[in-house]
């Protein structure tokens, strides 16, 4: 049996907690992904079989105005969750898997409880 003493109270982060810096570029990502609509519209480009998905396609799917689709995709950008490129008339958005990488590794993901130990 184990001591309660014996185990942090915390597991360890891969390099130790979050700088200010860190913590802030999280936040920001966290804050892009805390809004539903949002997170579908990641999840439809995330699934799109070809990768990427134009922005025409998005407001009949997601069943919303195209300016609060346009402002939902942009904030999405800023926060580097999604890539945009302008082909011609319209906007192609691809998905950013590395960006959210951050995220798994600050949550410490992929990691058995002997490796943070």
């Amino acid at each position: 049996m184990k001591s309660v003493e014996s185990e942090p109270c915390c597991p360890p982060l891969l390099d130790g907690p979050l700088d200010e810096a860190e913590a802030i570029e999280l936040a920001g990502v966290l804050k892009a992904l805390a809004d539903p609509a949002r997170v579908r519209l990641v999840s439809m480009v995330a699934c799109s079989p070809s990768g990427e998905i134009c922005a025409c396609d998005l407001p009949g799917a997601l069943d919303r105005a195209q300016p609060t689709v346009s402002h939902h995709l942009s904030q999405l950008v800023k926060a580097g969750i999604l890539d945009r490129e302008q082909r011609g008339k319209w906007a192609w958005f691809r998905f950013r898997p590395e960006r959210l990488a951050s995220l798994r590794v600050a949550l410490g993901e992929g990691r058995t409880q002997a490796d943070r130990s």
